[in-house]
């Protein structure tokens, strides 16, 4: 047992010394590419093991052949090697730093974000309770709100509603479609969902012939399918979007056309009138189209337009519920507004973008082309809504664009909202309620006195 034990021992003692001795030689060989070689002093002294010695000779035979090659390389190596280190290290602590840095802000930047939202949030609420105002969003509410990329967003649901479907798909997306936004598809003039080839095509949908009734005896009629957001006098600078959130009439519409109407010292909305004995008086009616409502529009009355303003502005949302938080929010969104005469003095139609519209259309003006590409100006808007494009709709298209009432005028490629605005006799009354729904033809109000 005593003569198995000792030489295994013995070998693992050799064992040892050989990784010891490569670890050591693997560290001189370091260090003499880093430093003057002085003298190399062989190990095998210490160890008195062969396989030092056999190193040791190895290394001799070509210590010679590197020994001038080295000596003009240690100068520079040392001279580096200050420099180099120093460089790493600046550049190992920035990163450190912008690493620290970039954690931090993505840990508690957007915790942050949230908190100020939220006493923003509460002191603006706050504000219009104290003052006795419906609750609307504060001017820094509304910057940030402008901000959001919903231009970009508008232009790829727009591109996105082109695309063709395919036909086994139509039946799945359009009916999930229809059930989700109460689509009417009887009335339609071709049911099947197979007739669709895109989403746009589905929403811009013609309606069988008969599907809407026109009052003829009523004045004005509704031009589309939607929500009655408000109705009510417009003679004042301020004019209500929904009850108690106004926008100003000049802002919304843009200068006079004449300089007559601009010098004449009257207010605004007095200017705009074409009777100036006090008969008459500007009104105005706001209809939101649902994203499944019927998205085309006809004329309301028999009318002649003879100017188009394009507004370039935003794309914001204008349900209900943001018109009745964003104040002015019909003067920052895109639009296209006519002005013309109707029989009882000045009439103007507004078709109003909104988030989603892919685009608004008028078939009448081939020229128009709105929701247009402007770049990555995310935050950026028209600095005042006089920012327009004007088309002064010469004597021969003035024959070809009179209107009779129901007449087809357009189509939103998503749901959005017309705004009229219209000179009428005082005893013009409303024969609706603001909230709700009303259809194409149905009466808007009627001369009291003559129905």
């Amino acid at each position: 047992m005593v003569s198995y034990f000792v030489p295994r021992g013995r070998f693992l003692v050799k064992a040892g010394n050989l990784r010891q001795v490569v670890q050591q030689q693997h560290h001189q060989q370091v260090q003499m590419q880093l430093q003057p070689i002085k003298t190399i002093q062989p190990q095998s002294a210490q160890n008195g093991s062969w396989p030092v010695v056999r190193h040791f000779r190895q290394f001799s035979s070509n210590s010679a052949s590197k020994e001038a090659t080295l000596h003009h390389r240690k100068h520079a190596l040392v001279k580096q090697k200050p420099q180099t280190n120093s460089n790493l290290e600046v550049a190992q602590i920035r990163r450190n730093v912008l690493s620290r840095w970039t954690g931090f802000l993505l840990r508690w930047a957007p915790m942050g974000i949230c908190v100020f939202g939220a006493i923003e949030w509460q002191l603006q609420k706050q504000r219009c309770e104290r003052e006795g105002q419906p609750r609307t969003a504060s001017e820094l509410q509304s910057r940030i709100y402008c901000s959001l990329p919903l231009r970009i967003l508008s232009r790829c649901w727009g591109w996105l509603a082109a695309c063709y479907m395919p036909p086994t798909l139509r039946p799945y997306v359009y009916g999930w479609y229809s059930n989700t936004f109460k689509v009417n598809l009887e009335e339609a003039l071709y049911p099947e969902y197979g007739h669709y080839n895109s989403l746009a095509e589905f929403f811009t949908r013609p309606l069988k012939e008969g599907a809407r009734i026109i009052d003829k005896d009523a004045p004005l009629v509704s031009p589309a399918d939607g929500k009655v957001l408000h109705f009510g006098s417009a003679s004042e600078s301020l004019i209500e979007q929904v009850k108690g959130v106004n926008y100003s009439i000049e802002d919304f519409l843009g200068p006079l056309q004449t300089l007559e109407q601009a010098n004449s010292g009257a207010a605004y909305a007095q200017a705009l009138k074409e009777k100036s004995d006090g008969s008459t008086e500007l009104y105005q009616c706001v209809i939101y189209l649902a994203p499944g409502d019927y998205h085309r529009f006809h004329s309301p009355t028999a009318w002649k337009p003879t100017i188009r303003r394009h507004f370039s502005g935003e794309l914001l949302s204008v349900s209900p519920k943001v018109a009745g938080w964003l104040p002015g929010l019909f003067c920052l969104n895109e639009r296209v507004l006519y002005m013309g005469q109707w029989k009882y003095g000045f009439f103007s139609y507004t078709a109003v973008g909104a988030t989603n519209v892919g685009s608004v259309e008028i078939y009448m003006d081939a020229e128009l082309k709105t929701n247009r590409w402007t770049g990555f100006n995310v935050g950026m808007h028209p600095p005042s809504t006089y920012e327009y494009d004007e088309l002064e709709l010469t004597k021969a298209e003035k024959a070809s664009t009179e209107f009779g009432k129901g007449d087809l005028v357009g189509q939103f490629n998503m749901g959005s909202t017309i705004v009229l605005l219209f000179e009428a006799p005082k005893n013009f009354k409303f024969d609706i309620v603001a909230g709700q729904k009303i259809r194409v033809g149905e009466s808007l109000g009627h001369i009291a006195g003559s129905k």
